[in-house]
């Protein structure tokens, strides 16, 4: 079960959930069937729970929202990419550790 503040991010809500957001967004690209997706389900939740509303964190379900996937050219999964004032500044693919995640929301501000 995700964390209650992690959003379910479509091509409806994307823009104002995303680009139009005040704080940086971090946008996991997944699938139900992508075992190390699943692995970084509970550090995304910790992330999301430990920064509070610093931060934004959404998942893109690849499967149902192929459009968002190719726009950002997500090849493989997990894919995450982080916003600031709507622009991407910042992009990992592969399973990271929640370090390496606070980390990189750190150098963003």
């Amino acid at each position: 079960m995700a964390h209650e503040s992690i959003l379910e991010l479509t091509s409806d809500n994307f823009e104002s959930e995303v680009k139009s957001s005040d704080v940086p967004v971090l946008v996991d690209f997944w699938a139900e069937w992508c075992g190390p997706c699943k692995m970084l389900g509970p550090v995304l939740d910790e992330l999301a729970e430990e920064k509070g509303n610093t931060v934004k964190i959404g998942k893109v379900d690849v499967e149902s929202q192929q459009q968002l996937a190719a726009e950002y050219n997500v090849r493989s999964i997990p894919h995450l990419v982080f916003f600031k004032g709507g622009e991407v500044v910042d992009q990992v693919t592969g399973l990271s550790s929640k370090a390496d995640l606070a980390a990189r929301f750190e150098k963003i501000g």
